[in-house]
């Protein structure tokens, strides 16, 4: 190992390092590696922002607004009739669930995909009398099942074909990953639908199907109004009007927080700490002439009205580890924080004092016209509708032409894809399905700033020999194997840093690695790229592993170590598919 290796690997562990903490997101770690690659030499002034010019760049960016536009309309809404029947066994609705989200995770963003059908998912659950936990997990791993079929599936597959056209002068052709992805994805759905769904487990209160848990079971405030019915009643007196689905939780009289509910008479003034769902909630603040401690006068702009939305804290917001309090949520950005469900909030807190986490519901209010700009720049994600606004999608036809003639130019050859997606992404700006504004939101910024700065570390990599040098190590370990073992070795080693990393960090990384390990064996690159695409993609185990776990960490109320009980089978299943796949498909001789 000479001194170029032992830097760029010195770098690239410190880089690991910090993705595992956590403490900074995973965009400001690339940049610090970036920039640490930069000033050791390993990477060259005139190179070291090269990486934002990289055709993957402009690809996943292009997706990324494509996928919005479908996200703006109502063309899945109208599949929706067909999915939402209660009398199906729950592995027929887990199939039919998944089935669809794969489907479309092969042509559009995962995240966003997801987000299409979890309000669907969890509108079944509640007309089954089934825990919402029973679905969303298997949703969760069907958006990243789907991504494996396509190459504008998922980042992996687009900057592992760009790196087989820097290195072998072709890329990956657009439905070069769909003999392989196909057949995973396929086994995949099989067994969650047999089995995977029956070991999400069901935590108290979730079992029984009279004690649902819903996603709307949010902590929120009220408060005793002048001049309420309220006033001077019990507890007691009240829980015919709210339902059984309102339960009090505390009591804050003055400065002091009441566990102790049991014959407390209500003054005015008083606050209610209670969990509820949104119905419930709006019942009882009629009935008993309530008011939202977090309804208060916010600046609406150009907007008429105010709006509720539902929108999940992503790992990277700037919201976690910080309250409604200490973000100035209202003065700053100008929305209401009505309720929360998640983590902080099952301690008895004011609702401005609760912290937030990644996976926790917000229930937001704000003006109609900036409420969902607000909602992504806090690093959250909006929940689709629970209302489903079903109807024609007579706006689509249009768009999905354009799209169809991306997808045709591209698979064709007639166009690089980074061109022919550039060019839908901007056709449908132009046509009006989405404005520039929205255009610009729809793109995953940190991502960006990731692949644009983690692919100069990854060309050190290769260039100082570092890749090389892993491959022979690799090679001197499992040599003596089958070229199968080699390929099974890689894909463990990707799947275990993209479970604790990020998917597009695990594939710039590992491609050059498993490049330099075909050329030492003598084999054709392909198999191995191939390899480290599907493997990239495959994170199961943890729920910071893709934002699709993190997605539906809250509502459906999953632990960390949830993710095991379904994703471990699940990796092992895709290892023991892939491998002969893509030897059959991708035969190990380069000739």
């Amino acid at each position: 190992m000479n001194a170029d290796q032992a830097t760029i690997f010195a770098i690239i562990l410190a880089a690991f390092i910090l993705f595992i903490w956590g403490r900074w997101r995973y965009d400001l770690v690339a940049m610090m590696a970036l920039l640490a690659a930069v000033a050791a030499g390993a990477v060259p002034w005139n190179q070291a922002f090269s990486g934002f010019a990289h055709p993957a760049v402009a690809t996943v960016a292009a997706v990324l607004i494509i996928s919005r536009c479908f996200l703006e309309s109502n063309l899945i809404e109208v599949i929706f009739r067909r999915v939402s029947r209660p009398n199906s066994s729950v592995a027929r609705q887990s199939f039919t669930l998944t089935g669809l989200v794969s489907v479309l995770s092969g042509f559009m963003n995962n995240v966003g995909a997801l987000a299409l059908l979890m309000p669907v998912g969890i509108r079944i659950s509640h007309l089954g009398g089934n825990p919402p936990s029973l679905y969303l997990m298997t949703l969760a791993f069907g958006s990243l099942l789907g991504g494996l079929t396509t190459l504008i599936g998922t980042p992996p597959n687009i900057i592992i074909s760009t790196f087989r056209t820097e290195n072998l002068g072709q890329p990956f052709g657009m439905f070069d990953f769909t003999p392989v992805g196909m057949g995973v994805a396929f086994t995949g759905l099989v067994f969650i639908s047999l089995l995977g769904w029956r070991l999400t487990p069901i935590r108290k209160g979730q079992s029984s199907k009279k004690e649902k848990f819903e996603v709307e079971n949010y902590y929120t405030e009220v408060r005793i109004a002048e001049g309420s019915i309220a006033s001077g009643k019990r507890l007691s007196e009240l829980m015919p009007a709210g339902g059984s689905d309102i339960q009090f939780k505390g009591l804050l009289r003055g400065q002091s927080i009441l566990a102790d509910l049991a014959g407390e008479a209500l003054q005015v003034g008083d606050i209610l700490i209670i969990k509820t769902n949104v119905d419930s909630l709006n019942d009882f603040i009629k009935s008993n002439e309530l008011e939202l401690t977090g309804e208060k006068k916010i600046d609406l702009g150009e907007s008429e009205h105010t709006e509720l939305m539902e929108a999940v804290v992503m790992n990277d917001s700037r919201l976690v580890g910080r309250s409604a309090s200490s973000i100035c949520l209202r003065r700053q950005y100008a929305i209401n924080l009505i309720a929360v469900a998640g983590h902080d909030a099952k301690k008895l807190k004011r609702l401005h004092h609760i912290i937030f986490h990644p996976g926790d519901v917000l229930l937001v209010q704000g003006p109609s016209e900036s409420l969902t700009g607000v909602v992504e720049l806090l690093g959250c994600l909006p929940l689709a509708e629970r209302g489903l606004k079903l109807g024609p999608a007579k706006d689509m036809l249009l768009p999905l032409i354009i799209f169809a003639l991306a997808i045709i130019g591209s698979a064709a050859g007639m166009l690089p894809v980074e061109i022919a997606f550039a060019s839908a992404a901007t056709a449908m700006i132009l046509i009006g399905m989405l404005t520039l504004q929205q255009a610009y939101e729809s793109i995953d910024w940190s991502i960006i700033i990731l692949l644009g700065a983690m692919i100069p570390v990854s060309q050190a990599l290769e260039s100082s020999g570092g890749a090389v040098l892993l491959a022979q190590n690799l090679i001197q370990i499992f040599g003596q194997y089958p070229a199968a073992v080699v390929l099974a070795a890689l894909m463990i080693w990707t799947m275990i840093l993209t479970n604790v990393v990020n998917n597009a960090a695990a594939a710039v990384l590992m491609a050059p690695i498993a490049y330099d390990t075909a050329q030492a064996m003598g084999s054709s690159p392909d198999p191995f790229l191939m390899t480290i695409a599907i493997a990239a993609s495959c994170a199961f185990l943890t729920p910071i592993g893709h934002q699709s776990n993190t997605l539906v960490m809250g509502p459906g109320g999953y632990k960390f170590t949830d993710y095991w009980h379904m994703g471990l089978p699940l990796s092992v299943i895709v290892i023991l598919v892939a491998i002969p796949l893509i030897m059959w498909f991708w035969p190990l001789s380069s000739s």
